[in-house]
C-alpha cells in the first residue's frame, strides 16, 4: 500500500512559479513510476508529467513542456513538480499518482496506469 500527500499548491499570479511536492509512504515508492495529473473545474483529469522509478526517464504533456519539470528524490520518498511561467489555464487541482512498482523503464501517461492517488492540491493562477 502506498499513501500519497501533496503540498505546495496555492494562489499565484500569471508568470509566477510554484513547486509541488508529493510525499509517499510505503515500501514500493523507490520502484514505482510517479506522475502528476490535474483536473480543472468542469473538465476531465488530464496527464501533466511522469517519471520512472529511477528518475532516468520522464514525460511531459505538450501544454507544459518548457515550463514544468518533474523530479524525484528516492531517499526522501518524494516527487516534485516545478511549475514556471504559470498561466490561468494551469488552474486546477493537481494530483500525485503512483503505480504498483516493478521498476519499469516506462513512465505512463494514462490514468489507468496508476494505482494510488493523493487527495490533490489546488493551484490557482490569477491573470
Amino acid at each position: 500500500q502506498v499513501q500519497l500527500v501533496e503540498s505546495g499548491g496555492g494562489l499565484v499570479q500569471a508568470g509566477g512559479s510554484l513547486r509541488l511536492s508529493c510525499a509517499a509512504s510505503g515500501r514500493t515508492f523507490s520502484s514505482s513510476a510517479m506522475a502528476w495529473f490535474r483536473q480543472a473545474p468542469g473538465k476531465e483529469r488530464e496527464f501533466v508529467a511522469a517519471i520512472n522509478w529511477s528518475g532516468g526517464r520522464s514525460r511531459l504533456a505538450e501544454s507544459v513542456k518548457g515550463r514544468f519539470t518533474i523530479s524525484r528524490d528516492n531517499a526522501k520518498n518524494t516527487v516534485y513538480l516545478q511549475m514556471n511561467s504559470l498561466n490561468p489555464e494551469d488552474t486546477a487541482v493537481y494530483y500525485c499518482a503512483a503505480d504498483s512498482g516493478g521498476r519499469r523503464y516506462y513512465a505512463g501517461t494514462e490514468l489507468n496506469e496508476y494505482d494510488y492517488w493523493g487527495q490533490g492540491t489546488p493551484v490557482t493562477v490569477s491573470s
